[in-house]
């Protein structure tokens, strides 16, 4: 038993580009996708953003469609995943993957924040670690996610304030994760 372990565990080396969560029998059937400092899956920095990449990168759980938006005023090409007909990431770049936002609650972070995780479970305050979020149509907040160079999180919820303005931490206390963003 001891040699076996012992054989099983320096085996794992040659293993290193196997993510340790799917070892979870939780992640065997359906959706492994986790959003780590790397990307999202195996969709990364690395990825060709083109659609047959994504759609290998992804799995067969999710539709993936092509789309054109205009950015700056220039026309860009982005690609939405679709997991049973509902939206559930949104992958942006240029030549390579540089950016995805994720909408589907069972894509959790490696630390375990998803879609609808409430504010007060990540932050005290929202100095020092939110600004408003200019990009989107609605009001919200981005917040960089704690430890991580690449990860943020985008918050909405009720708010009748002036559109631009940051809410105050009592009013971001009733509010929740509208999407994980990884950004290269």
């Amino acid at each position: 038993m001891v040699c076996g372990t012992a054989l099983l565990l320096s085996g794992c080396s040659t293993l290193s580009n196997v993510p340790w969560s799917a070892a979870n029998p939780w992640n065997w059937f359906g959706s492994s996708l986790e959003v780590t400092e790397q990307g999202v899956g195996d969709l990364s920095g690395t990825t060709p953003l083109e659609e047959s990449a994504i759609t290998d990168a992804l799995g067969s759980d999710y539709r993936v469609r092509s789309g054109m938006k205009t950015d700056n005023g220039n026309i860009v090409r982005y690609f939405e995943a679709l997991k049973d007909d509902q939206l559930a990431l949104v992958v942006n770049g240029d030549t390579t993957v540089s950016r995805v936002e994720v909408l589907d609650k069972d894509v959790p972070t490696e630390s375990g924040v998803s879609i609808g995780t409430p504010f007060t479970d990540l932050y005290d305050k929202a100095y020092g670690n939110c600004q408003s979020a200019s990009d989107t149509q609605s009001k919200s907040v981005s917040c960089k996610a704690p430890g991580s160079e690449h990860i943020h999180y985008l918050f909405s919820g009720p708010w009748s304030g002036p559109e631009g303005l940051m809410p105050p931490d009592d009013v971001l206390k009733r509010w929740s994760v509208e999407r994980i963003i990884w950004q290269r």
